[in-house]
């Protein structure tokens, strides 16, 4: 609950603001919660300092103020890298607190990602989060609920569809989405992600099944690094670096790099603000816990748009997109004369924001925020929960729920160990 004088200052201040538009800098602590004036550096904790978590620990215009991790040993490494007085917790409930905090990092296991992204944004915290963004659709709700709910700014920590070589394509995403609405293509078109199209599924993500128990290490909080997640007796393969192999906790090479691949695809189609209608499957019969393998997902819009996950790699020459009017191959190939040309005769995209930084100081919605970046995770928490079942789903793109499937349903919303809810 904020104090009196908190809400007398933001009361001063909402009737005075012209009095500080005449100043280029103002401290914040004058200004107030969620006033961040532009010469201000941001403030950051992170949540899950792992290798991701070490690796995000120096971004330009932010220093990061606190940190959490639920395994000591990772802890105490992170701190070894940041100077005295950054502080130090187990429980992320208790960083999301702190005031001197303006963006929490969350960069742990995805089965944490949807309770931590809501709970950040009701503490007043903008968030940074990494992908897959949720491991339910019920969960990337729920964060876009709270996210807008209380004003935050989000990021998903994938960029391909702003910056960056795109994978085999040889290119940004930029020119590919210039092609796609300069009609060139014809319409609707198909998207081929796989190997031949410089894309990795990474297959070595699976789980094992019949692992040892073993004694859980002293420096690991087991309990809270499981947390809304099932209880299943400590193993190492199931934490860590390998967690990515259990339906509990991700969805193999789809849940790690899913959105990575499928988010620029929702960009370069337009399709931001819809999900396929249907998800079909070839695949083996799925374990239980242990995630395994496929070999083709195919989604469907309802404009006749597709695209097609191939596993095995089957198709040596498959175009990346192909439309009734022409085909574009990695390195930016295509069957159309004298593409290039022809591309300088139509408009650029959009511009985006593209800087965390700039978005959270100005209040701007970032280039794959909680909108966007819900959608294109859906597509892949669709094809989890299609793999896990091991049938053909149809999707209702609005109710964003399946189209007469009780049990692919159930899935969306998946029940959490207690305490934990969203």
């Amino acid at each position: 609950m904020e104090s009196n004088n908190n809400s007398s200052r933001r009361s001063f201040l909402k009737n005075s603001l012209g009095a500080f538009a005449a100043f280029t800098i103002v401290p914040r602590h004058v200004l107030g919660r969620g006033y961040i004036a532009p010469s201000d550096q941001l403030t950051k904790g992170i949540i899950g300092v792992g290798a991701m978590g070490r690796g995000h620990i120096k971004y330009a215009g932010t220093r990061v103020v606190a940190m959490c991790d639920v395994d000591r040993s990772h802890l105490n490494t992170a701190l070894g890298m940041v100077e005295k007085g950054v502080k130090a917790f187990s429980d992320y409930r208790e960083l999301i607190q702190l005031p001197e905090v303006d963006i929490v990092h969350i960069a742990t296991p995805p089965h944490w990602h949807g309770i931590m992204a809501a709970d950040a944004a009701r503490a007043g915290k903008d968030i940074w989060c990494e992908k897959p963004m949720t491991r339910t659709i019920g969960e990337g709700k729920r964060v876009l609920e709270a996210v807008q709910q209380h004003g935050r700014i989000f990021r998903l920590n994938t960029w391909f569809r702003f910056e960056d070589r795109f994978y085999g394509m040889g290119t940004t995403v930029k020119p590919i989405r210039k092609l796609v609405e300069s009609g060139l293509l014809g319409w609707p078109l198909k998207i081929t992600v796989g190997k031949h199209t410089g894309f990795d599924w990474k297959f070595y993500w699976v789980g094992k099944t019949n692992l040892p128990t073993q004694p859980v290490p002293a420096d690991l909080d087991y309990d809270m690094w499981l947390g809304p997640a099932p209880f299943r007796p400590y193993t190492s393969h199931r934490v860590h670096q390998t967690f990515r192999g259990y339906w509990d906790y991700d969805g193999g090479g789809l849940g790690d790099m899913g959105q990575h691949y499928l988010d620029p695809v929702q960009y370069i189609l337009g399709k931001d603000d819809e999900s396929p209608v249907s998800v079909e499957v070839d695949a083996p019969e799925q374990h239980t816990d242990a995630v395994g393998t496929w070999r083709r997902i195919t989604y469907t819009y309802a404009d006749g748009c597709q695209i097609v996950l191939d596993g095995e790699g089957k198709d040596e020459k498959a175009a990346y997109i192909e439309g009734p009017n022409g085909k574009l191959y990695p390195g930016f190939k295509s069957t159309i004369p004298d593409l290039e040309k022809k591309l300088a005769a139509f408009p650029d995209p959009q511009p985006q924001v593209t800087d965390f930084v700039e978005a959270v100081k100005g209040r701007k919605k970032f280039a794959l925020n909680e909108e966007n970046g819900h959608r294109s995770c859906t597509i892949v928490n669709m094809g989890k929960i299609a793999l896990q079942l091991g049938r053909s789903l149809k999707f209702d793109p609005i109710k964003q729920e399946f189209v007469g499937d009780e049990g692919a349903n159930r899935l969306i919303d998946q029940p959490m160990r207690g305490p934990w809810s969203i």
